[in-house]
């Protein structure tokens, strides 16, 4: 994860430092924490005053001195990971196909697989505490079918179950944490002292853990519930141990419902978790603390450690983002750093100070700029390629449409059930086959008749086209027509074969029409179902593709905040002049970042606002920074023509641009 360039100065001297001291309060935060959890556990309402001295002399023995060294082990091994997994800016999936790429990371699945182990570890430790039913894996039983009557050693459904939910707790953590982006690390916006953003931190997280820890539980128990017995004939077969027949499996639906088991596997589930939430949320407060860095040095080996020299590099970039944090803050808050960045060098007399920290804000706000043009281009791009197929998908539906209609001609009709004169029979049958009479006694599509009707037209040569040459035919067929239609509107079973005379037929084939729109239905309907799979896993997410655009949009917060005070503070400290030079560079280059944000709103989903996830530890600060970027750019704005005032109209730069200035001018923006 740590480059070896030569800013990786900060990481051996700041960062990792700072994640040690945020381990070590983890540590220590965790005796009270484990004591709260064994007092939870232990809790009994008929014996309150036994059961604190229960608490008390169990804490003091040699297995929860044990545990305890087990729990720090494990609070060093996630700070480690937060260390090696933390980002400035978030991984945002821009479909369902990339969130599944993330999760499938092999880089993620060590991590989770990590936290699994670090599951079962604190898992065996609540079992521990909690003791009684939980604390062995095995106990000695006597089974019915024992010819001797010795004891056997049986499996602790109960303690297995326990550890197996903490495994399953850590593991879906771990996933957990690539979803929500458990590894961002955010700024926050207000400084305060570390003591007073844990403090307020504090409720949340326990809310937080409490909540993760239910919804686990509960996934855990349906998964129990199907596939407990295959860990729990795994384990017996390693450990050759039996299942005691006489107590009542947990892998149904009375041994999962047990209230004092559910409630034990929650609050073993909440304890693993707030200890983790904990130490993350103290990692985050002291990594993202202030650090001040000098604006120029007088030796030649501390230069790479100044502000301006910082602000140019691109790795780690934990460190770029402190810099324009700390840039932020002095233009601010500190006039006589401020007077250092608009110093003159010596000898020379030149800006040096200024001009690289101009360049390189300047240069964020253009990359961002440039960015915002091609996406809005791709999408313009996409919705032209969209309106095509949407047309080929209409023609796609219309010809699936008439296919479907013509299935219908070959389905089946519903005949009305009256009663057919021989005439009328006979002037059907005369007719041209497209009569509208016969259309209430088309056969059966299982009829051959119907099957031959449908596949060929009637030949002029047949003795069916023009008039009957048989009378015999005709009769027949009167008869045969009138003998079904009376035996099923009267109810009465139809005649048998022997009162019909009929020549014999073969069994009915069918057709290869029919064969083949039936398997060209089967075709179309495989297709569209594999194209709405892959519609659904690779079509673009239209909000996520705009937070991801914007996910590294604090570094071009800072970078307009620190631009615009320095200004507005060079109307009166600046003594050589050396902002105005550059003021026209700066507003042309605010005034088109500005052209490109609105832009951006005008696109769908790009001004709607997520709803923010109240039980979760994933910061969801990066949902919203586009919106922070456009109040802030326009504040910046406002900053400078506030003032300066009308002098703007001296600046150099474009008509619109002019015009577009105005309206700050004027206070309509």
């Amino acid at each position: 994860m740590f480059s070896t360039e030569q800013s990786c100065w900060f990481i051996r001297k700041v960062v990792c430092w700072r994640a040690v001291a945020s381990i070590a309060w983890a540590v220590l935060l965790l005796l009270p924490t484990t004591a709260v959890f064994v007092i939870l556990s232990r809790f009994s309402l008929l014996h309150p005053i036994q059961t604190l001295s229960e608490c008390l002399s169990f804490l003091t023995c040699a297995s929860a001195i044990f545990s305890l060294i087990l729990m720090c082990g494990v609070i060093i091994m996630v700070g480690f990971l937060n260390l090696e997994y933390y980002t400035v800016i978030p991984t945002i999936a821009c479909s369902k196909i990339a969130l599944l790429g993330q999760l499938l990371h092999p880089r993620q699945l060590v991590n989770s697989l990590a936290h699994c182990i670090m599951g079962i570890i604190v898992a065996w430790c609540c079992a521990v505490t909690i003791g009684g039913r939980y604390e062995t894996i095995c106990y000695p039983c006597t089974q019915g079918n024992s010819t001797d009557g010795s004891p056997e050693m049986c499996l602790n459904e109960y303690h297995l179950i326990l550890l197996l939910a903490g495994a399953f707790v850590g593991f879906s953590h771990g996933l957990l944490g690539v979803i929500s982006n458990m590894n961002y690390v955010s700024f926050h916006p207000v400084q305060q002292y570390k003591y007073l953003r844990f403090k307020g931190s504090l409720r949340f997280v326990g809310k937080c853990s409490t909540t993760e820890a239910l919804y686990s539980v509960r996934n855990y128990i349906v998964v129990y519930f199907f596939l407990g017995y295959i860990p729990k004939a795994w384990i017996c077969k390693t450990l050759h141990l039996n299942l005691n027949s006489s107590v009542h499996p947990l892998d149904s639906v009375a041994g999962l419902l047990d209230v004092s088991l559910l409630y034990h596997q929650w609050i073993s589930a909440s304890f693993l978790l707030f200890t983790w939430n904990i130490t993350l949320l103290l990692f985050r407060i002291f990594v993202t603390e202030v650090y001040s860095f000098p604006v120029h040095s007088s030796f030649t080996e501390d230069a790479d450690q100044c502000l301006p020299k910082v602000l140019t590099d691109k790795q780690p970039m934990l460190l770029k983002f402190i810099a324009l944090q700390d840039l932020a803050l002095l233009s601010q808050h500190s006039p006589s750093r401020r007077c250092e960045v608009f110093s003159l060098s010596q000898p020379g007399g030149h800006p040096h100070n200024w001009n690289n920290i101009r360049k390189e804000c300047l240069s964020l706000l253009s990359d961002l700029t440039q960015r915002l043009i091609a996406y809005h281009d791709t999408v313009s791009t996409n919705g032209r390629a969209k309106s095509l197929s949407t047309g080929s998908e209409r023609k796609t539906s219309s010809e699936t449409s008439v296919t479907s209609s013509t299935e219908d001609r070959m389905s089946p009709r519903p005949s009305l059930m009256l009663r057919t004169p021989a005439s009328v029979f006979a002037r059907s049958i005369v007719g041209t086959p497209q009569s509208p009479l016969t259309a209430p006694f088309t056969p059966d599509l299982d009829s051959p008749f119907a099957l031959r009707r449908l596949t060929a037209p009637i030949d002029q040569y047949s003795p069916w086209f023009g008039a009957v040459q048989s009378p015999h035919i005709m009769r027949r067929g009167a008869k045969l027509w009138s003998t079904s239609t009376d035996s099923q509107v009267n109810g009465s079973p139809p005649a048998s074969p022997s009162s019909v005379p009929s020549p014999k037929q073969e069994p009915s084939k069918p057709s290869r029409l029919a064969l083949f729109l039936q398997n060209r239905r089967e075709q179309v309907k495989k297709f569209l179902a594999k194209r709405v799979l892959i519609m659904y896993l690779f079509n673009k997410l239209p909000e996520a593709s705009s937070q991801a655009l914007f996910a590294d949009s604090q570094a071009h917060i800072w970078a307009l905040e620190g631009l615009s005070y320095l200004v507005q503070a060079s109307y009166s400290e600046d003594q050589f002049g050396v902002v105005q030079t550059t003021l026209p560079s700066i507003l042309n280059c605010m005034l088109i970042l500005l052209e490109a944000v609105d832009r951006h709103f005008k696109l769908p989903h790009a001004s709607s606002k997520p709803v923010r996830s109240a039980s979760s530890m994933g910061d969801a600060t990066h949902k919203t920074l586009r919106f922070a970027l456009r109040a802030t750019l326009k504040t910046a704005i406002y900053r400078i023509t506030t003032t300066f005032g009308n002098h703007l109209n001296a600046v150099k730069m474009s008509a619109e641009h002019r015009k577009r200035l105005q309206q700050f001018l004027e206070y309509k923006e």
